[in-house]
């Protein structure tokens, strides 16, 4: 299980090849991953970048507790968390959830489990840049659907 906290853009295909490579061959029957990227929208006006923020240290052991239970509670072989923080434009990759697993279940449902509990526990606060140059902190975060 392997946490990193990333201050400059990352490629998340590259990282999922990289760290793949070095998981035993033939150990795991499914891979999931899940990119998140910086959107040009939020909360109804246009946003042209975005600041992020973490409490070093205590992010990573937020993480690393996240991953801990998903361990715990389906059968995953491995897990990589990438997380941006810094200056992010439009389209970046944020973050990157892999998951390995024999099989897809347990997969599917670490992934979606670990990007939730880090959206809602992990201590992360954005402040986007709006096409007004108004500068706003992100007060929520979304509950992963579209709202319209």
């Amino acid at each position: 299980m392997t946490i990193k906290i990333c201050p400059t853009a990352f490629d998340p295909w590259e990282e999922v090849q990289a760290y793949q490579g070095n998981l035993p061959g033939g150990s795991f029957g499914a891979t999931t991953v899940f990119i998140g990227t910086m959107r040009d929208f939020n909360d109804g006006d246009d946003v042209t970048r975005m600041h992020l923020e973490h409490y070093p240290g205590m992010t990573e052991k937020q993480l690393e507790k996240i991953l801990d239970k998903a361990k715990q509670q389906w059968q995953i072989i491995d897990a990589l968390v990438i997380h941006r923080v810094g200056a992010i434009l439009p389209n970046d990759p944020i973050v990157l959830i892999a998951v390995w697993s024999t099989h897809r279940g347990d997969a599917f449902d670490a992934s979606r489990y670990v990007i939730e509990a880090l959206k809602t526990t992990a201590p992360f606060w954005k402040k986007e840049v709006l096409t007004t140059a108004q500068e706003r902190w992100v007060t929520k975060n979304t509950d992963g659907y579209n709202a319209g």
